[in-house]
């Protein structure tokens, strides 16, 4: 057994509902985001800066970051696509900013409409705009294993941007499965190059479960000493702009899973299957991980 502590960075309220056909309001996302707080998450993305016609279920993520008032010691992040995306997380008070670069020409094109320098750059030109602003800053590498439109990505390319993007001053280094192609045995190898030329505290992964494999995945990045992880509740989302990227790692499923490793995560797991019910309720749609057939049962 391991009481070592792993970090559940909740990404729900951005990457779960970004692609909905139902969309909720702010109000009822910044309902579900406190839900969230209360079950004690220690990370949460509540909202992408990005343009309400490209996304129309992240609009309003100014009026999301000004009514969070009580956090709980809670980290709030939020995504930025570009530099205008900085700027207005900025002036609504926004203390951890996020950039996607992704690790490929075609996706950069489909996700934001640059190109793979002209996005690596732009990410880095925010990293730098945010630090000097003593802000928080993330960065994912989008596709790290493997893009729709490009096939595998070889690990050197992941680490090229990983190293431009912390010269930048970027905090963490999140390597993002979006669309859930990697396995257990590609997500240890990349990480293990990774560990080796950074600090393993320094780095995060992000699991989509296409095939099966996200919960598997986890314990492959956790032998290679990587202790933080996104997932989303009831295992919500998939990228708009990454054909056959179906939900994420469902966070029930990972913070269940840890607990009966023995690792510590803090959540509060009945509250956790309550969120589920909440935001299946909102969304007119059964939600919940694999697991959530058996925590049924459990309660």
């Amino acid at each position: 057994m391991n009481s070592e502590f792993v970090y559940i960075n909740e990404v729900g309220p951005r990457d779960g509902l970004q692609n909905q056909k139902t969309i909720l309001d702010s109000e009822a996302r910044l309902e579900l985001i406190n839900y969230l707080i209360d079950a004690k998450l220690p990370g949460i993305e509540v909202a992408s800066f990005v343009n309400p016609k490209a996304v129309p279920a992240m609009e309003g993520a100014r009026e999301i970051i000004k009514g969070l008032v009580h956090t709980k010691g809670c980290e709030i992040s939020v995504l930025v696509p570009n530099m205008k995306g900085f700027e207005m997380a900025h002036e609504a008070g926004a203390e951890i900013i996020t950039v996607v670069p992704s690790a490929t020409e075609t996706m950069n094109q489909k996700n934001i409409n640059m190109g793979l320098e002209e996005t690596i750059e732009s990410s880095c030109n925010i990293i730098k705009s945010a630090k000097s602003s003593n802000l928080k800053t993330r960065a994912y590498v989008s596709v790290a294993w493997e893009c729709p439109y490009e096939g595998k990505v070889e690990g050197s390319t992941v680490l090229n941007i990983a190293n431009q993007l912390l010269s930048a001053g970027a905090d963490e280094i999140i390597l993002a499965d979006t669309i859930g192609a990697a396995n257990p045995a590609s997500v240890g190898s990349l990480f293990k190059k990774c560990v080796e030329e950074f600090d393993h505290n320094i780095l995060s992964g992000h699991f989509h479960d296409t095939r099966a494999m996200a919960l598997a995945n986890v314990c492959a990045a956790l032998a290679e000493g990587i202790r933080k992880f996104d997932s989303c509740i009831g295992g919500l989302g998939g990228c708009p702009f990454a054909p056959g990227a179906a939900g994420n790692l469902a966070t029930e499923d990972l913070a269940n899973m840890l607990n009966q490793m023995g690792y510590e995560t803090d959540v509060d797991l009945q509250k956790l299957s309550e969120i589920v019910g909440y935001c299946s309720d909102q969304l007119k749609a059964p939600l919940g991980g694999r697991m959530s057939a058996w925590l049924s049962k459990e309660k």
